[in-house]
């Protein structure tokens, strides 16, 4: 990763343009081509590094409902199932963590029955033990920002002045 790649990185978190050619901004800024731009972000989904991009809104002013899943996951079929939640485009992230309850996820849907039924679905998996439903009743945002440089990455600048 290079300086301009972890400079975008940070860009598209903390200060994405809300325009109508957004990526010809972040282009301008670093003194790319917009076609760069949306390359370099084709590259850091294709390796993981870039999910989603996209705003955050309160799903309950939209109609929606959300929930925080606990999925308590034989070990070694952690990495299946995780892969069969990001299946559903209801699901906004996930993590594992170092608990018997080791995949978490969030799910926003249009209602509850849609939760329910992917939840039911996902709890059934062969190597799913047990789940916890934990619904959204009150709202608590926390900011995430992952600093992106060629130091936080372990990455040693080519010369040094």
């Amino acid at each position: 990763m290079n300086a301009v790649d972890s400079r975008l990185l940070n860009m598209i978190q903390k200060e994405f343009p809300i325009s109508p050619q957004p990526y010809k901004e972040l282009a301008d800024r670093l003194g790319l081509r917009e076609e760069e731009v949306i390359e370099k972000i084709i590259v850091f989904k294709d390796k993981g590094l870039v999910r989603r991009i996209g705003g955050i809104f309160d799903p309950r002013g939209l109609g929606y409902r959300s929930t925080l899943v606990a999925l308590e996951v034989l070990p070694e079929k952690l990495e299946e199932v995780a892969g069969r939640v990001n299946s559903f485009p209801e699901v906004t992230h996930n993590y594992q963590r170092n608990h018997r309850f080791n995949l978490w996820f969030t799910l926003i849907a249009p209602g509850e029955e849609r939760i329910e039924e992917i939840i039911q679905f996902l709890g059934n998996i062969p190597g799913v033990i047990n789940y916890m439903n934990l619904p959204f009743l009150k709202l608590f945002k926390i900011g995430t920002y992952f600093e992106m440089s060629t130091e936080t990455a372990g990455i040693t600048p080519a010369h040094k002045e």
